[in-house]
């Protein structure tokens, strides 16, 4: 039995490159929303020491002398892409458990190592070939050394044309020599504190704590890891998807909002989306939690950061209810001659749908269960959010800066591209 780890290549800037094959080979970055930060970067984008995370005012200069591509984040394109390899991958084994969105587990059990070699290949050309985007795969007996295989493809992808296996104890040994414990699956940076103190700094001083030391210090999860790391699998698959404890949407506004209909508007939207995230996994919530705060960035004004959460009186997934419930308590937090940037809604107390307990408060449960499941339906025939409660704006869910946007190539018939 061997694990893979499927990775697609600085996914977000391979997805802009697939429609505009002339970026190939020149620097991109992504842009978080509201075009604040980036949040993605091509190798090349890299390479020009541009971080992570970097403002992108204070990157301007930098992007402008290097020639550097930039765009708005396109989740619509990026997700739909990442369905499609998804899809590919499932072509090849039952067992796969999509890790991220541009990240997938799968487990080869009952195959030779010549086969399992075999279709890791040809998934690469295959993904390519039919997305055009470029994935790397690193195999090992256990998922946590599938991690390390797989940074070790990424990294020498020269040599290893995407593709690296750790199928002995000679390469297992070598590649936790060469990793840094901090940059394994699953150790993080507070652990990674606790372990330089005891001088170990390799995914191999690692392994060679006493187990002991392992479990009193980092828990059976460290232990567990550890025993990964040795080869030993104690991780499977999870082909279930894990429903949330909380489901929130927040956004930064394109630009300030002082007015209490400009914010209702947004947290009756901001409803509207976590209301339909809550119903796509079956729960209800009986708790809610709103937020607004001005923008901390801006100089010589008052810095204003406001939350209230309240109980529901039964438990509900109507956006009716929800937003209904949640402009309550906006109104409750709002402060006149302030500006706010960004503002926000968190869902609590989920619970299952089947375990719905009935009140005499939710005499019109029924009514509303039908509804929303006429508007889901709607929404999934010609679109998301074709129909809207009044207190929303009827043009724009998200009112973001985008300037650098890309096409739903994908997604939008009158966005895909026309070969003349």
């Amino acid at each position: 039995m061997m694990f893979a780890l499927i990775d697609c290549n600085n996914f977000y800037a391979s997805c802009e490159r697939v429609f505009q094959p002339h970026l190939n080979g020149k620097p991109v970055v992504i842009l978080s929303n509201n075009d604040g930060c980036v949040i993605a970067r091509s190798n090349e984008a890299k390479s020009l020491g541009i971080p992570m995370g970097a403002p992108a005012f204070k990157y301007k200069e930098v992007f402008q002398k290097n020639k550097v591509q930039i765009f708005s984040s396109n989740f619509t394109l990026y997700g739909d892409i990442s369905n499609r390899v998804m899809s590919i991958i499932s072509r090849y084994v039952p067992d796969v458990e999509i890790y991220s969105i541009d990240e997938a587990f799968i487990k080869f059990d009952g195959f030779s190592e010549d086969e399992t070699n075999e279709k890791c290949r040809d998934i690469i050309k295959t993904i390519l070939k039919w997305t055009g985007i470029p994935v790397s795969i690193g195999l090992a007996p256990t998922k946590s050394l599938a991690k390390v295989a797989n940074r070790i493809a990424k990294k020498y992808s020269t040599r290893t044309n995407g593709f690296y296996s750790i199928n002995n104890n000679e390469k297992r040994i070598k590649a936790l020599k060469n990793i840094s414990a901090g940059n394994i699956w699953g150790i993080g940076f507070q652990n990674e504190k606790k372990l330089l103190r005891v001088n170990v700094k390799s995914g191999m001083d690692f392994v060679n704590l006493p187990d002991q030391w392992v479990k009193k210090n980092m828990s059976i999860i460290g232990l567990k890891l550890k025993k990964e790391l040795e080869g030993i699998p104690t991780l499977n698959i999870e082909e279930g998807k894990i429903d949330k404890k909380s489901i929130a949407t927040t956004r930064s506004f394109e630009s300030e909002i002082s007015s209490l209909n400009d914010l209702i508007e947004r947290i009756t939207t901001f409803s509207v989306v976590a209301s339909k995230k809550l119903r796509r996994q079956n729960s209800e919530c009986n708790m809610i939690s709103v937020f607004i705060r001005s923008n901390p960035f801006k100089q010589n004004d008052d810095k204003y950061h406001f939350s209230l959460t309240g109980s529901l009186p039964f438990s509900t997934n109507s956006s009716i209810e929800i937003s209904k419930f949640a402009v309550k308590l906006l109104n409750k937090i709002y402060s006149k001659n302030k500006s706010y940037k960004k503002a926000g809604i968190i869902l609590m107390g989920l619970s299952p749908q089947s375990n719905h307990q009935f009140s005499l408060f939710d005499q019109n449960i029924d009514k509303q269960k039908k509804l929303m499941r006429s508007i889901d339906s709607i929404d999934n025939k010609y679109g998301l959010y074709k129909v809207r409660l009044a207190s929303q704006d009827q043009k724009r869910i998200w009112k973001m800066k985008r300037q650098k946007l890309s096409r739903n190539y994908t997604t939008e018939i009158d966005e895909v591209l026309i070969v003349k």
